[in-house]
C-alpha cells in the first residue's frame, strides 16, 4: 500500500486517497468534508465522465428531445438559443438520465441495444476517468498547491476491474497512487439503500453480462417483450440483486486497500477526524 504505517500516514507531505463503494454511503459527504477544510483537492469520478468523456452525448440526447419540439427545434435550427447540462459534484443527474433505463419508449424506456451501447459508453469512459486519477493528482499539485488529494469514484468502479487478479492493470495504477479506501455497508444501510432507490430509482451501469442474465430473467418471468417492460419497475426490480453482485467484489477489493465503515465516516467532522480514522487502519509502524 501507498502508505505501510500509520505513522507513515501521519507523517506523509501528501495523502492522496480513492474512496469506493455503494453509492449512498459517504463518498460524495466525505470528498465535500475534506474539500471544503481548504487542503483537499476532489477528484470526482462522476463529475469528469459528464464533463470530459460524454458531455457531447449527454447535450445530444437532450437537444435530440428538445427538437421534437416545434418552438425549441425553431430557436435551436437558428442558434437562438443553445442546451448545456449544469453538472456538479452534488448534482450528476444528466449522466444518469442519459445512461437511461431500458423499456417501453412510452414511459421513456430505451430499446435494450440502445441502452446496451450507453452502459457500453459509460464504462469505457469511465475507466478512462479512472485512469485519469494520476494526472490529476498531478496537476492538483502542480496547478493549485493541494497538498492532499481524494478520488470520488462511482459504485460501478468494481465492475470493471478483477480485484482477485495481483496485477490487474487498473486497480495496480490506482493503488499506486493512492491509498484505496472501501466506505462499507451493513444490512440495515442496505436496507435504507433499497428503500431510498424505491423512492427515486436511477440507472446504473452493470456488467454486460450481469445486465444480460438479468434481462432475460426479467422478461421470462413475465412473459414479456422488451417493449412492454415498464423501466422503473425493471431497475428497482435489478437494484437488490446489483448490491448483492457488487458486495463481494468491493470486499475483495478492499484487499487493495483499508476498509472503514458508513457510521465511522458519517460522524466525521473535519479532516483530522478523517486522518485519526485511517490511521486506525493501518499498522502502527
Amino acid at each position: 500500500m501507498l502508505y505501510s504505517s500509520a505513522q507513515d500516514w501521519r507523517d506523509a507531505p501528501r495523502r492522496k486517497v480513492l474512496v469506493f463503494g455503494m453509492s449512498g454511503l459517504g463518498k460524495t459527504y466525505l470528498s465535500g468534508l475534506l474539500r471544503g477544510s481548504g487542503d483537499w483537492f476532489h477528484y470526482s469520478i462522476d463529475y469528469r465522465i459528464g464533463t470530459r468523456y460524454l458531455g457531447e452525448r449527454i447535450t445530444d440526447n437532450a437537444k435530440a428531445e428538445a427538437m421534437k419540439v416545434p418552438f425549441l427545434r425553431d430557436l435551436l435550427m437558428t442558434d437562438s438559443i443553445y442546451l448545456a447540462s449544469n453538472i456538479t459534484f452534488e448534482n450528476l443527474s444528466p449522466v444518469a438520465t442519459w445512461l437511461g433505463k431500458p423499456g417501453d419508449p412510452e414511459k421513456a424506456g430505451l430499446p435494450m441495444a440502445e441502452y446496451a451501447a450507453r452502459q457500453e459508453a459509460f464504462r469505457q469512459a469511465e475507466v478512462a476517468a479512472l485512469n485519469d486519477t494520476a494526472h490529476f493528482a498531478a496537476r492538483a499539485k502542480r496547478l493549485y498547491g493541494y497538498d492532499h488529494f481524494i478520488c470520488d469514484t462511482g459504485g460501478s468502479i468494481c465492475e470493471w476491474v478483477d480485484p482477485g487478479d495481483p496485477n490487474d492493470p487498473l486497480l495496480t495504477s490506482l493503488s499506486n497512487e493512492c491509498l484505496l479506501v472501501w466506505i462499507k455497508g451493513d444490512a440495515a444501510h442496505k436496507e435504507e439503500l433499497i428503500k431510498r432507490f424505491d423512492r427515486s430509482p436511477k440507472p446504473m451501469a452493470y456488467q454486460p453480462a450481469f445486465l444480460k442474465n438479468l434481462w432475460e430473467e426479467y422478461l421470462n418471468e413475465n412473459n414479456m417483450s422488451e417493449g412492454e417492460v415498464d423501466p422503473d419497475t425493471f431497475i428497482r426490480w435489478t437494484y437488490a440483486r446489483a448490491l448483492d453482485h457488487r458486495q463481494p467484489r468491493y470486499k475483495a477489493m478492499a484487499k487493495w486497500g483499508v476498509t472503514v465503515t458508513a457510521d465511522q465516516v458519517s460522524k466525521l467532522t473535519s479532516q483530522d477526524d478523517f486522518v485519526d480514522l485511517i490511521a486506525t487502519c493501518l499498522p502502527a509502524g
